[in-house]
């Protein structure tokens, strides 16, 4: 920090300035029916578009009542659970299909998804000198803060980068969903070379076997990986591929796509967004609350113990003491999260491979011990379902990847549904998202100067 920052009384002053004069009381967002954070009164999110993309079911409305259902994620209309049953049943990858579909509308032939995987290693590599440049000689403490300036100078080595047409954009996309897995991989090395004192590995992408594959081939000193692990990642990636473009991360993708702007930036925004903690970063406290439980649980694997601790943490008295238990409840899903439930089942996989059965045991009692407590602290009909950052806070762990990396893993999954959502703002509508404020500060008069108090 700048010197001059250091415990200036005129900086705190400034300070509290901002404080007092920014702060709104609720009363006023009651008064003027102001739904904050895009919410309507039922806890349901305000319809600010449509989309083709992906489609999300968390709840039934009946006269206007918020009712619990069974969660559903559709990509393109296709139910995901069918979509990973079938290609765990012919027993291949599956994010570079969900890419193919979020983007093209379609389930690509076996042909046509042969190409576009071909396509996609032809994109893999960065751009001459950019790895030595921009990420070994910048490091950075934080991977998704790399990764948001690595794409932004991406914009300097496309020759057309303001074009907004969808042959161009394409082209700028594919080679974005690419490029994001040796971005992240890259910029972890440097992250962990330069400020936690570990030794460089610096891999190049490997060609045909897709991108899960080689984010495990580029992190790991030895390249080496199972084919559960390979397993287990692809389908962390498909599973967060989209998430029907009400999140923040992909509305902000529309919000920035919506005034003309280049891909890059529009992408670097959605990045933005999701490094929040209340977008993306929910699996990192799931692994760092079980690290807590482990801590001070003597015997975890006892429901009774586990269960008192879990209360403690609820009644603010454990863990952060926010009353949170990490990895439970979602915004839209009411009944179950059809993520959670895919990615349970593969994580029981690994957790055999990796002989941790008892830790896997752990997050599952978790799970059914939380929705015991809040029926008895709420009543019989109330609802909390496990979402999908408890079950891949447990994988990311059991696969080695470092707390860094899990974020970023995210954005790398995500970044096929934000390109599609901006083309299809390019291709269905492009005016420009707008909405209104209402001011609530009183009309001031202009004081000259000689007459301002101190």
């Amino acid at each position: 920090m700048n010197k001059v920052f250091e415990n200036s009384p005129f900086i705190n002053g400034l300070a509290e300035k901002i404080v007092s004069n920014n702060f709104i009381e609720s009363e006023y967002y009651d008064r003027y029916k102001v739904k904050r954070g895009l919410r309507n009164e039922n806890g349901t999110g305000v319809l600010v578009g449509l989309t083709r993309i992906g489609s999300v079911t968390g709840y039934q409305l009946k006269n206007d009542e918020k009712l619990p259902a069974e969660g559903e994620l559709y990509f393109r209309g296709i139910n995901i659970k069918d979509m990973v049953a079938g290609f765990q049943q012919e027993n291949r990858r599956g994010f570079e299909e969900a890419v193919y579909l979020l983007l093209f509308g379609e389930l690509p032939t076996s042909q046509s998804l042969q190409q576009f995987n071909e396509l996609l290693d032809e994109c893999r590599d960065l751009p001459k000198g950019f790895t030595e440049n921009m990420i070994l000689k910048i490091p950075s403490k934080d991977i998704m803060n790399k990764l948001q300036r690595s794409i932004l100078v991406l914009y300097s080595y496309d020759g057309d980068p303001d074009n907004i047409s969808v042959s161009n954009v394409l082209k700028q996309s594919i080679e974005l969903i690419a490029r994001f897995s040796a971005i992240i991989s890259y910029g972890y090395q440097a992250k962990a070379h330069n400020f936690d004192g570990k030794s460089l590995y610096i891999h190049s992408p490997k060609r045909g076997i897709g991108t899960a594959e080689n984010i495990l081939h580029m992190i790991r000193p030895d390249n080496a990986y199972t084919k559960v692990e390979a397993e287990t990642l692809d389908l962390c990636m498909l599973i967060h591929a989209d998430h029907g473009g009400g999140d923040n991360s992909s509305f902000a993708t529309h919000v920035v796509s919506s005034n003309g702007t280049d891909t890059y930036s529009a992408i670097a925004a959605a990045v933005g967004c999701l490094k929040g903690p209340k977008h993306g970063g929910a699996n990192i406290m799931v692994k760092d609350m079980v690290n807590n439980i482990q801590e001070n649980v003597a015997d975890w694997s006892d429901r009774g113990k586990l269960k008192d601790y879990l209360l403690k943490i609820i009644k603010k008295e454990a863990y952060d003491k926010k009353g949170l238990i990490y990895g439970m409840g979602h915004a839209v899903y009411t009944l179950s999260d059809p993520r959670a439930i895919l990615l349970k089942k593969k994580a029981y996989q690994l957790a055999v491979e990796k002989n941790t059965i008892q830790e896997f045991e752990l997050y599952k009692n978790i799970e059914e011990l939380t929705i015991e407590l809040i029926k008895s602290l709420k009543g019989a009909d109330a609802v909390i379902p496990a979402n999908v950052d408890l079950y891949s806070g447990f994988v990311y762990d059991k696969l080695g990847i470092p707390c860094d990396l899990y974020t970023p893993l995210f954005a790398a999954s995500r970044v096929a549904g934000w390109c599609a959502h901006r083309l299809e703002t390019i291709v269905s509508d492009n005016r420009i998202i707008r909405p209104a404020y209402k001011n609530v500060n009183p009309k001031m008069e202009y004081i000259p100067m000689k007459d301002r108090n101190l």
